[in-house]
Parts: structure tokens; C-alpha cells; sequence
């Protein structure tokens, strides 16, 4: 069966994005595992931080990491997993997935230390939340995409919910 254009109706509005928090997440050194069959294996401790937005707030917990490997075509993969607490002491559990990539001398500025504007590169992200507090149970039924700045020893990360 084959459907025209003229019969489909649009019965859904066009995603927006709404502001959810910025996040500062202090980091350790990344550990260098070395080659793998997947790529450059890296790991970057997380010793905390904090998060602020309009509906949530709190802190980072420390005891997270973020495990990446730098693909062979240059991109990094990046899955961290970390649990923030908010000021009212709910406990929120976070898998976030990204790709971070730029030019050959962005990245290896970015990856010797140096303080890189992110327009220079592209460093998104796709989070998801778990939670049984019953104040942010909404965030388990939410998509939600990232932008990302990395420094030093901090990731700032502004996450926005699909709406």
C-alpha cells in the first residue's frame, strides 16, 4: 500500500529544545590504556562537581568515569556514567554517550591541555536518566542531547530536554 503525500497529516509539533543544567565536572588525568581493536582506550576519572538549572540542581558525585576510545578516523567516543544528587538529596543515575571531533590540530591542542574555544570542534552528547525520586521521576521519560566544552581538568556540559 502505498500512501501520498496529500494524505499525511501532521499530528506531532516540530522538537524544540528546553534548557535543563549546565554542568561542571571536575575530571582526573585520563588513564591510558593503549591501543585496542576498537581504538585508543582512555579513562577519566570523576572526582565531582555541580550541576544548575531551572528545575534541578546539586552536585556531582565522585566515583564516576567517563570510558572513551579515540576512533581510528580521529572521532572520540566518549560513555560516562556518574550519579548526581540534587539539593533536596535525591540521587539521579546518568549514561551519557557522545562524540567528540575537530580538526587534527584542534584536537591534539584540546587533548595536550590547552584551553580551546568549542566552536572549534563538535563535542555532543545523549544522556539518559534514572531516578525513583519522585520529584524528578519525569526526567526517565525524557530524551535529552548535550553540548560540551572540555578543559584541563573540567567538562562543562549543557543538557537540554527534547521537547
Amino acid at each position: 500500500m502505498r500512501i501520498s503525500a496529500k494524505k499525511i497529516q501532521r499530528v506531532s509539533t516540530k522538537p524544540a529544545l528546553r534548557f535543563l543544567y549546565t554542568s561542571s565536572v571536575q575530571i582526573e588525568s585520563a588513564l591510558q590504556v593503549g591501543p585496542s581493536p576498537y581504538g585508543e582506550r582512555r579513562i577519566i576519572n570523576i572526582m565531582g562537581g555541580s550541576f544548575s538549572g531551572p528545575r534541578l540542581s546539586g552536585t556531582i558525585l565522585p566515583g564516576g568515569a567517563d570510558w572513551q576510545f579515540i576512533r581510528r578516523d580521529g572521532v572520540t567516543e566518549v560513555e560516562a556514567r556518574y550519579t548526581l544528587k540534587t539539593g533536596d538529596g535525591a540521587l539521579i543515575y546518568v549514561i551519557n554517550w557522545g562524540l567528540r571531533h575537530g580538526p587534527k590540530e584542534v584536537m591534539e591542542r584540546l587533548f595536550s591541555g590547552d584551553t580551546v574555544d568549542p566552536a572549534e570542534y563538535y563535542f555532543r552528547t545523549s544522556p539518559r536518566f534514572e531516578t525513583g525520586a519522585r520529584n524528578y521521576e519525569w526526567l526517565n521519560g525524557i530524551l535529552a542531547i548535550g553540548t560540551g566544552e572540555r578543559r584541563a581538568s573540567e567538562v562543562i556540559i549543557t543538557m537540554y530536554e527534547v521537547t
